[in-house]
């Protein structure tokens, strides 16, 4: 089949260099000679037709924007099997006959029934601050929330250290302890509290046992946010009960991490990938993830993409535990 026409659509949480994936995946289509359509918050627009005609000029000047131009959404009715069927009715009256998604693990999943249902050809890219999609070293958007978060570690080092508390700071990831544990080495943190340890062992517990406050007057612990983990709330409020003697005090960074100017690495990675995605749809490729793997270039399928166990290296707790004596 001779692709004429794809769309491109964001979905799910917003991640920083979607833009600059927006740009690359336009481009590179317009250069082949393919029409591209702009899809309007994500599967939500698919099902309603906000969809534009993208020349090269609509994605000038976006490569250093944070958020995502072609906004994003959940779409409850995408779940749904009649809401997919007006999906792919509307893209077949605009033309398109494949379909590039950026997001996370939910916009995959989504984008793997699609595919399956209508055999149609679809491409993703990892968009998401988590980088916790199977089958990739990095998604677009982790370097910058990581950026952002030693940050503001660094900032609030400041102030813990003058009034020699504990500060427990809640960072992103859901179930994925990748931005907690690397940005806690990144910011000279003392530990890091992540789910994937969670059922396992007392990570509080550990924490407190190894005497981390005996030869410092603050300390900083980051905190996956995650059910599982508890939150920094929770964890604060432990310490509270049982080990009332410290000073405590908890910072949310929330929604900070995923805005603002996407990194050069996020810009590099997004504008890579996007390149990528426009490759594989021409090499006929179908219900792939765009990935890298030591540098390189890889095609990821939808299936493993989204397994949802992609192991944190524990030689990096280790480095961790170790740094922070």
């Amino acid at each position: 089949m001779t692709i004429k026409c794809i769309g491109v659509l964001t979905s799910g949480g917003d991640a920083p260099g979607m833009n600059a994936a927006i740009r690359a995946v336009t481009r590179a289509a317009i250069y082949h000679g393919i029409a591209v359509k702009g899809i309007y918050r994500g599967y939500k627009g698919l099902i309603t037709g906000e969809i534009k005609d993208f020349q090269t000029q609509d994605v000038s000047n976006i490569i250093q924007r944070g958020g995502t131009v072609l906004k994003t959404a959940r779409s409850e009715e995408f779940k749904t099997e009649e809401g997919r069927r007006i999906a792919y009715q509307t893209m077949q009256a605009h033309g398109i006959d494949a379909l590039v998604v950026i997001g996370g693990d939910g916009s995959l999943s989504g984008a793997r029934l699609f595919a399956e249902e209508y055999n149609f050809p679809i491409v993703g890219l990892p968009g998401t601050i988590d980088n916790d999609l199977s089958g990739t070293d990095l998604t677009i958007g982790y370097d910058t929330a990581l950026n952002t978060i030693v940050e503001a570690v660094d900032k609030i080092r400041d102030t813990a250290s003058s009034h020699e508390r504990l500060f427990f700071i809640e960072v992103m990831g859901r179930e994925a302890g990748f931005l907690a544990l690397n940005g806690a080495i990144a910011s000279g943190s003392e530990a890091a509290i992540i789910p994937e340890f969670a059922l396992e062992k007392d990570q509080l517990a550990e924490t407190i046992a190894s005497g981390f406050r005996k030869t410092k007057n603050s300390s900083i612990v980051l905190v996956s946010e995650s059910e599982v983990t508890g939150g920094a709330m929770g964890i604060a409020e432990r310490v509270r009960n049982e080990y009332p003697h410290f000073d405590v005090r908890v910072v949310i960074l929330g929604h900070i991490q995923r805005g603002g100017t996407p990194s050069a690495q996020d810009r590099i990675l997004a504008s890579r990938m996007g390149v990528a995605a426009i490759d594989a749809l021409l090499e006929g490729q179908r219900n792939v993830m765009i990935g890298i793997d030591n540098d390189e270039i890889i095609y990821v399928p939808f299936s493993k993409a989204i397994k949802k166990n992609k192991a944190i290296d524990e030689r990096l707790v280790s480095i961790l535990h170790m740094l922070s004596i």
